[in-house]
């Protein structure tokens, strides 16, 4: 279960809340979004009629629902609640400072900055890293799957001098513990990884943190927690993992663009050469790639040419 809040929206025409609220919830289930989606549109939906709600013939007006909600999304807020009644019922009487009084993790951009973080390799080895780093990319992401004890640790170790050398941002994908320990610039997380990582011990360790998403739940949760940047993917069609989700694609991800606003955006997924420069052209923040560079014929080569891209999309 969880629990959706957000700021009081002051209006005298709140008329047919629960029937509006209901309906809407309704209409996305008969759109094909699963249970958990519907509910956090439902409730997008209620807030955005509720600001553009008006008087009906002098009396007091209802809430006003006709389009798809958009850009509410800073006013969503999803969090994981326990299951026992105690427990819920005291989230339910604490919801206000448990949704508006989380304090965010560190920036990844410097405030007032029109930096990017641009092209987001994510490779498997800190030899990988070696490559890319000279070339200009400033932002890059370590996932590493094959290695585990001493090996991995090493391998990590490894990775973040070489981001530091470098003067760049690079994430440590899952393995948390590990990052705070060799001091890493930041970490990733899946959605799965939410329910076990110490958050808290990641913030107080001065690391950025990133979130995946792939919906509509599951971007609100990432927004409960104020990451340093969301992911949003897939993009495409990918073949790297098996993806349930319907690929945005661009109009997608310029819907994502708004939702999410002044968190720094990563989108990732089935982005190619061919791609890049619609990606780069919705204004996105960062493109994470993994099999368009790692199985490059010549992956230095198309590293330059694909942040070439990417600088010609942001200037026109």
């Amino acid at each position: 279960s969880f629990w959706l809040g957000h700021k009081k929206i002051t209006t005298d025409h709140s008329r047919g809340t629960g029937c509006a609220l209901s309906t809407s919830i309704a209409c996305a289930l008969a759109l094909g979004y699963e249970e958990r989606d519907a509910l956090v549109i439902g409730k997008m939906a209620i807030q955005q009629g509720l600001r553009k709600s008006s008087s009906c013939n002098g009396q007091r007006g209802g809430v006003a629902i006709k389009e798809f909600p958009d850009g509410d999304w800073p006013m969503v807020m999803a969090s994981l609640t326990e299951s026992t009644k105690s427990q819920a019922f005291f989230c339910a009487k604490n919801s206000t400072k448990l949704f508006l009084e989380v304090r965010p993790f560190p920036s990844c951009i410097e405030l007032n900055s029109r930096e990017s973080l641009g092209l987001y390799p994510v490779v498997d080895s800190a030899e990988w890293l070696a490559r890319i780093f000279p070339l200009g990319v400033t932002t890059a992401q370590l996932r590493v799957k094959n290695l585990t004890g001493r090996a991995l640790a090493d391998e990590i170790e490894a990775a973040v001098e070489i981001g530091k050398k470098a003067n760049c941002r690079l994430f440590i994908n899952d393995h948390w513990q590990l990052a705070i320990e060799k001091n890493a610039y930041g970490v990733h997380l899946g959605q799965e990884d939410l329910h076990s990582a110490d958050l808290d011990k990641i913030k107080q360790a001065g690391l950025r943190l990133g979130i995946s998403s792939h919906s509509h739940y599951e971007l609100a949760r990432a927004l409960s927690f104020k990451p340093s940047y969301i992911a949003c993917g897939p993009t495409f069609a990918t073949t790297t993992k098996d993806m349930p989700w319907v690929p945005h694609g661009i109009e997608g991800l310029s819907y994502w663009l708004r939702a999410v606003r002044k968190y720094p955006l990563v989108c990732i997924g089935g982005i190619g050469a061919d791609q890049i420069h619609d990606v780069a052209a919705t204004g996105v923040s960062g493109i994470a790639m993994i099999t368009g560079i790692s199985s490059a014929e010549n992956p230095e080569l198309m590293i330059r040419q694909l942040m070439q891209a990417i600088d010609s999309a942001r200037r026109s």
